[in-house]
């Protein structure tokens, strides 16, 4: 067991009851408590462990307290501004400041008949059902996922019922204004037979927050259920953010996650996802553009346990400054997955001497008749195209820029909500040297 702050003492002060969500319901309480056990027992990986070889999370580990602020604090003027300025007549909007819901800055009155969305902390207080499957220790794939289960507070409950559409995307937007807030939410998405949907999930920070969100997204789909999870991770410098979002496919499936991570001083995402029966597919798409001294880990994991499923993975980094990157994708075919169809991609782009990616894409094959492939690559701008463009009048520095968005760019334009592909496409330009210059040439 590693050695533990002696603060954290106070910490499991704060799963009496009635302290957290749903902590007068005997099962809750005692799923919170377990899962704090095996935290503790473990506590904070290392650097000697396989899975956290490349990333460091002593940045969490040296805070205070890890305990939620169980005060819901106001929204920040910052908050409310981005909050009022998403096309709420384009989208069903859930929001939640600092970890806890906010019905003032929500628009979620017209959901079409079929489906139900809810805060999860309101339905733990009211004793509303809730599958008790999807908050109990099976989901706990790091340490960090028992810490969420322990510690959370709020987060979206959706229920999508069979074979209903939801024509406009449900964007979740979470917003971290206080300063060193430990956050802990929750989203539990289940989507039943032929339903269809987009899901966003907006993780966004003031510039002064130095705040610690630990988030847990589970999705199950039903027989040919549809669902686009969209995630954008734009949290302050100095935040630390740590995520899983783990997947349930029944036969006939089809799953598609798009991850966008353009702030945070440490962010780790785990992604799994099960393909538990014929016919399913799976796609997971990433960028990450990183400066400075960020800290980006991306671990996704695909099992095809079932026959005749397809998998793409496809994730590509721009890394400056002295920022460090990892991916690590791991395909595991199943013996019984015969027929399996699965390729991974990470490409890199390293803009400084001192930025660095380490990559990983794994395949574990243990079926017959699959066609499994992955790659990585790790460059830098090439210098034919530089050459290219500047003979067509242009500056270096313009340039660059161009090759460096075309590169991003193949991974935002699959956005299929025009809101957050442009959001994106903005973002893309601030982080460019003559952005303006490349947008006035595209």
């Amino acid at each position: 067991m590693h050695a533990q702050p002696q603060s954290w003492q106070n910490i499991a002060l704060s799963l009496v009851p009635y302290e957290l969500a749903g902590n007068s319901t005997p099962w809750v309480l005692a799923t919170r408590k377990a899962a704090f056990k095996r935290f503790e027992s473990h506590g904070f990986p290392t650097r000697r462990e396989e899975e956290w070889k490349y990333t460091d999370v002593s940045l969490i580990s040296k805070r205070g307290t890890l305990a939620p602020d169980n005060i819901p604090p106001e929204a920040s003027s910052e908050a409310k501004l981005l909050a009022w300025t998403l096309p709420s007549e384009g989208m069903h909007l859930m929001v939640f400041v600092n970890g806890h819901f906010d019905s003032g800055l929500s628009n979620i009155d017209d959901l079409p008949a079929g489906v139900q969305i809810s805060s999860l902390a309101d339905m733990l207080d009211e004793g509303a059902e809730l599958p008790k499957d999807l908050f109990k220790q099976q989901h706990e794939h790091t340490v960090f996922s028992a810490l969420n289960n322990a510690f959370v507070t709020d987060g979206a409950v959706l229920n999508i019922t069979p074979n209903t559409v939801v024509n406009k995307p449900i964007y979740i937007l979470l917003i971290a204004s206080g300063h060193g807030t430990a956050i802990y939410p929750r989203m539990i998405i289940m989507a039943g037979a032929g339903a269809r949907a987009t899901i966003i999930e907006h993780y966004m920070g003031t510039l002064d927050a130095h705040n610690f969100t630990n988030a847990t997204t589970q999705i199950n789909l039903g027989d040919g259920a549809t669902i686009e999870h969209c995630k954008l991770t734009q949290e302050g410098p100095a935040a630390a953010h740590i995520a899983g979002i783990h997947v349930q496919q029944a036969e006939g499936s089809h799953f598609t996650s798009k991850s966008f991570v353009f702030g945070g001083r440490l962010v780790r995402n785990d992604i799994t996802v099960s393909l538990n029966e014929p016919n399913c597919t799976c796609t997971l798409d990433g960028l990450y553009l990183l400066n400075d001294k960020q800290h980006v880990d991306h671990h996704t994991r695909i099992d095809h346990i079932a026959a005749s499923c397809t998998s793409r993975e496809y994730y590509r980094g721009v890394l400056d400054g002295e920022s460090r990157g990892v991916f690590n994708g791991k395909v595991i075919v199943h013996h019984g997955a015969n027929n399996t169809d699965a390729n991974q991609t990470n490409h890199n782009l390293l803009l400084s001497r001192q930025a660095e990616i380490d990559t990983k894409p794994q395949l574990e094959i243990f079926a017959d008749d699959v066609k499994c492939t992955h790659g990585a690559t790790v460059g830098q701008l090439s210098d034919e195209s530089l050459f290219y463009l500047r003979s067509r009048g242009l500056d270096e520095v313009v340039a660059r820029s161009m090759l460096i968005y075309g590169f991003a760019n193949d991974i935002i334009r699959g956005v299929n909500v025009p809101y957050l592909r442009t959001r994106l496409e903005h973002l893309l330009l601030d982080r460019l040297p003559q952005g303006e210059m490349v947008k006035e040439l595209l």
